[in-house]
């Protein structure tokens, strides 16, 4: 619908894992720079729709099923490589199941970026990924949904915004770890 738009910021919660979204006229489409999507399941076409929307220091937060982190359905695994490989992930943020009254499967955020360069506050990230691993964060709000606190918030957000600047950053075992490429 906009082609030429190009966004600073993206912020997106799209329906996980949507089987039949796929038409043949998408097969050669230009926002697979990375890979063609399976057709049995949208998340990939979802991030790289997003991906080829942004500005050329961009940034995007997705929220995805968990599956996206591991699945190699339909060559899922050769465009997180190629994800990757590109320097675009910035961190992958796994979050606990409950979270949502429609779904109880666990989720994850994709962070990426188009540019990992310094800029304004941020450090050079460039050749780095940050993994935070937020599965155990968080409280039972009741018997089916989870939810979580305003410290819990802060914690994860201070811990990526530390490691975008590189002010009081430290991997801390079985919760985050900064990894170079």
């Amino acid at each position: 619908q906009h082609p030429d738009l190009r966004a600073d910021y993206v912020m997106a919660n799209p329906p996980f894992n949507v089987k039949e979204w796929w038409d043949g006229s998408l097969e050669a489409d230009i926002r697979w720079q990375y890979g063609t999507p399976p057709e049995g399941n949208a998340n990939f076409a979802w991030l790289q729709h997003m991906l080829h929307h942004l500005a050329p220091t961009g940034s995007m937060g997705l929220l995805l099923a968990n599956g996206s982190m591991s699945s190699n359905t339909g060559g899922e695994g050769s465009i997180r490589k190629a994800l990757i490989e590109a320097d675009l992930v910035e961190c992958m943020l796994a979050l606990p199941g409950q979270l949502f009254s429609n779904t109880q499967i666990p989720a994850c955020i994709w962070f990426l970026s188009k540019s990992k360069k310094a800029r304004g506050d941020y450090r050079d990230r460039q050749g780095e990924v940050l993994f935070i691993d937020a599965r155990e964060v968080g409280f039972m709000k009741d018997r089916v949904l989870r939810d979580f606190s305003e410290e819990d918030i802060a914690k994860v957000a201070s811990v990526f915004h530390n490691w975008k600047r590189g002010t009081d950053y430290a991997d801390q075992a079985g919760f985050c770890c900064s990894a170079k490429l």
